[in-house]
């Protein structure tokens, strides 16, 4: 016999067919947009560069990304979507931060210069925003310079210094001869160096300022013996980071001595010679759809994006404050293709994370360097521990 409730509800379906299809309807994905901008970037005099110039560093990397975030996503009813603004060489970041991100997203990757990074976070409209810095090592930004509300991707010049001196001190490599370009960059580069080296017991036994011409093919063989004639060391360290004189260094000093810094063995954060724990898998699949090879600012860009999709996950949240607690919390954890897991340093915003001490077709050795021990995680023995930081207030 028919209910009077069953006889209402065939009432309803017949005046509203389109009812039940509403009342029984999936509920949308929840949606989280990440907003990328960078600056298009001038091609580097020909010596500075022997690779080929790559206009497009980071952004293959975030996209990569958005494909593992929405992969899970899947399971948990999220979306994510990226956005990219490419501002032209001559045009104001600022500017079209304002108009066309700072009422539109949370979430902003920076791939840009420490200055233009904090003209960005230090406006108004920014201060409810989180950036992921892809692409500055200044230890200044994660220092005095410090901002609450940028987490920092690529490793600062003194966790880079400070992996190069583990393993020199594991070696038994202690004696160094410093070699300093003249950019600003290679300054700070020397200056990270000189704070390891004191760190670690090294001993500076000499530091000289490059100063000839830097058309090295033509006085590579007259200058760089003569450059380095009459000191003692066992390892020549480069602080060229635009690659003006390092590369000619090699195997023309007067004593036979390896070269390690900005070039020879290097200290970086992925390289295309790392295929332990999973990274060959990321490596092919970057080269399948990019036709090459993953960098620095690609592998950053892309720990940034996942980053996000990582907290988002856990807290089944696409709101700023839940992310960014979880992102500094002691639960997040970050697989990043390195053996441990990444996570934030609450005190500065930087990424912990093993550092890559490799040669150009050879992985030499993962930083931190088995030895180094401390009280929390041996990630902390990379750049500034929280009783070294300079960060007034933290990130919280």
């Amino acid at each position: 016999m028919m209910t009077n409730r069953s006889r209402i509800f065939i009432i309803l379906l017949l005046l509203q067919p389109g009812m039940l299809t509403t009342l029984y309807a999936a509920p949308k994905p929840q949606q989280l947009r990440i907003a990328y901008l960078t600056q298009q970037q001038k091609a580097p005099a020909a010596l500075s560069n022997l690779d080929a110039f790559t206009p497009d560093k980071g952004e293959p990397g975030a996209e990569l990304a958005i494909t593992d975030n929405n992969t899970t996503g899947k399971f948990t009813d999220q979306t994510f979507i990226l956005d990219k603004f490419v501002v032209p060489l001559d045009g104001d970041t600022v500017k079209v931060y304002n108009s066309k991100i700072a009422e539109k997203y949370a979430f902003v990757l920076l791939n840009l210069p420490a200055e233009q990074l904090l003209a960005i976070a230090d406006l108004k409209t920014s201060q409810a925003h989180l950036f992921l810095d892809i692409a500055s090592s200044d230890d200044v930004l994660r220092n005095e310079q410090c901002r609450a509300n940028i987490l920092h991707l690529q490793p600062s010049r003194a966790m880079r210094a400070d992996a190069l001196a583990q393993f020199m001190l594991k070696k038994r490599w202690v004696k160094w001869f410093l070699v300093v370009g003249e950019t600003p960059g290679d300054i700070l580069y020397a200056a990270a160096i000189k704070r390891a080296a004191k760190r670690f017991g090294m001993q500076l036994v000499a530091e000289k300022r490059w100063t000839h011409t830097y058309d090295a093919r033509k006085t590579e063989q007259a200058d760089v013996p003569v450059f380095t004639q009459g000191e003692e060391y066992d390892v020549l360290v480069a602080a060229d980071e635009q690659g003006l004189f390092g590369e000619y260094l090699g195997y023309r000093t007067w004593s036979p001595r390896p070269v390690i810094g900005t070039q020879g063995l290097i200290a970086t954060a992925w390289h295309k010679t790392h295929e332990q724990w999973g990274a060959i898998q990321m490596q092919n699949r970057f080269k399948e759809k990019n036709a090459r090879w993953m960098d620095e600012q690609d592998y950053s860009a892309y720990l940034a994006v996942r980053a996000i999709g990582e907290a988002a996950t856990r807290t089944r949240s696409n709101e700023l404050t839940a992310i960014k607690t979880y992102l500094l919390s002691e639960q997040f954890a970050l697989q990043g293709y390195k053996g441990n897991s990444l996570s934030f340093r609450p005190w500065d915003g930087q990424l912990r994370q093993p550092i890559l001490l490799a040669a150009d077709r050879s992985l030499v050795a993962v930083a931190p360097i088995e030895g180094f021990l401390h009280p929390k995680t041996e990630l902390d023995t990379l750049g500034y521990d929280q009783p070294e930081t300079k960060c007034q207030g933290g990130l919280h």
